[in-house]
């Protein structure tokens, strides 16, 4: 009996979910791992034959730092954000679009998934303008510096016709975080970002950070310090506070964009965990953690 109330309570998140649709960003780091990208593949492929409707979004900035240091490309991050120069627009392609695309979209398939590679270009479906120069300031800090980006974007339209149509047809489309200008030129973009306004466009009901860490934490140093419970007034006073830095900005930023666009939940969980993404979503506990607009409602 005790291995089946684990069934049962799943079972009556698998009926609240079921035709919905889930948007999920998957780290670099976990796409470096392949025993963490297997599991998560599993755990996508039970999601999808439960009925709910899929996209995923990945990343992949350690691969690229990796890649640009193994060419001698200089690398620039400020503020959790990448400069992208032309040379590291190239790489960003032949790393996002080629290697890290096509792993996911093979575990998938291993998994018994029908999986799509896409990037921002397929479909005009992500279109973005080239980032004009910024005043960047580092909340942890409170500096501030006038910043070139590069060939990064800013997302202007998600057009959802394409990965509709591929959901409709019993696909999973899997994103990179590149998109393009509408003359066709391809731009850098977070892909928690991309994520997020899939997420809008899409009417997702949860969107979902996979990452290297537990969750939003209140102090970094500290992993037992686990906000598993909050809302857009949580993370506004962890910012003021300086407890969140680094590539945490520009996760929160895209957090509080999906929720203020509608979507209704958003989930950061360590996707390094064996089978996190079925923890947090079946089970009342979850493993890491929830954010909503606010806890009130």
């Amino acid at each position: 009996m005790n291995r089946i109330l684990p069934l049962i309570d799943a079972s009556a998140y698998i009926r609240l979910f079921h035709a919905k649709t889930f948007v999920i960003k998957v780290s670099g780091s976990i796409l470096a791992d392949e025993k963490a990208r297997t599991a998560l593949a599993e755990d996508v492929s039970l999601l999808h034959h439960v009925g709910i409707r899929l996209v995923l979004v990945h990343g992949g900035g350690p691969q690229l730092d990796a890649l640009s240091d193994r060419l001698d490309v200089p690398r620039e991050v400020v503020a959790g954000r990448r400069v992208t120069d032309a040379r590291t627009l190239d790489l960003a392609k032949m790393v996002f679009r080629g290697q890290l695309n096509s792993d996911m979209v093979g575990a998938l398939a291993a998994a018994g998934v029908k999986a799509v590679g896409l990037s921002g270009a397929d479909g005009k479906s992500i279109l973005a303008t080239r980032r004009p120069p910024r005043t960047m300031r580092d909340p942890s800090t409170g500096t501030e510096q006038l910043v070139d980006f590069g060939f990064v974007g800013d997302i202007d339209v998600v057009d959802a016709v394409l990965p509709n149509l591929l959901i409709d047809a019993g696909m999973v489309p899997v994103y990179c975080s590149l998109a393009c200008t509408p003359g066709g030129q391809m731009l850098n973009v977070n892909a928690d970002t991309v994520a997020a306004r899939l997420a809008m466009a899409l009417g997702a009901e949860k969107l979902i950070l996979c990452t290297s860490v537990a969750g939003l934490l209140e102090d970094v140093k500290d992993p037992r310090r686990l906000v598993s419970y909050g809302d857009l007034g949580t993370v506004e006073e962890l910012t003021r506070q300086g407890a969140v830095s680094g590539g945490m900005l520009p996760k929160l930023s895209a957090c509080t964009e999906a929720l203020k666009g509608g979507v209704s939940r958003v989930h950061l969980i360590d996707g390094t965990r064996a089978h996190s993404l079925l923890l947090e979503l079946f089970t009342n506990e979850g493993c890491g953690t929830m954010l909503v607009a606010r806890r009130e409602a």
